[in-house]
């Protein structure tokens, strides 16, 4: 049998933790279980990546810049990324596992930057206005329901409901939360 690269090992212990942490989450994931997928030692996972916290980030990562979604005119931006978001397992995977293991520190703050990075700041770059930061919080709050909804109490109204009339009813309220409500408020008299 020939013996792995050190890069090789360190590829399937990254494989193995991927795979292992969106199935079970960080908590119910140990050192062992990672090594024994990849078929190494323990102390393979710890001498490559120091700590099981420090391999959870490395490997729970994604981007919603995969996709021409920043491009789309900001008027269909809603009903877009609501589109994308429910096509993708690889979001749900690695939201579950963030979420799950969020009582880590350092995972806690990975959410943070993901959420931060992969959509308030680009969606806040796109929006004009006093109220563009407000907009963009409020627009990640909309699709932080939506995940919450479907991925953890897993909403049967949610999870069986039509898939275009869910991306339409759920692009509506991203959309408007985006660009704001359509008519004005009455003001305070």
């Amino acid at each position: 049998m020939a013996r792995r690269t050190g890069e090789a090992t360190r590829e399937e212990i990254r494989t193995a933790a991927a795979r292992l942490f969106r199935e079970r989450g960080f908590a119910r994931t140990s050192v062992r279980d990672i090594a024994a997928q990849a078929v190494t030692n323990p102390a393979l996972v710890i001498r490559h990546f120091g700590t099981k916290e420090l391999l959870f980030l490395d490997t729970m990562t994604f981007t919603i810049d995969d996709e021409p979604l920043l491009d789309v005119p900001l008027d269909r931006f809603g009903r877009r990324f609501v589109e994308v978001l429910l096509a993708g397992d690889d979001i749900r995977g690695v939201y579950l596992a963030l979420l799950r293991g969020s009582n880590e520190p350092g995972i806690r703050d990975r959410l943070r930057d993901i959420h931060e990075r992969a959509f308030v700041g680009p969606v806040r770059a796109r929006l004009t206005g006093p109220d563009a930061e407000v907009r963009a919080a409020l627009a990640a709050a909309v699709v932080g329901g939506l995940l919450y909804a479907l991925w953890v109490v897993e909403d049967e109204s949610l999870l069986t409901a039509d898939r275009e009339d869910l991306i339409d009813r759920y692009g509506t309220l991203l959309q408007q939360a985006l660009t704001g409500p359509t008519s004005h408020r009455p003001t305070a008299g």
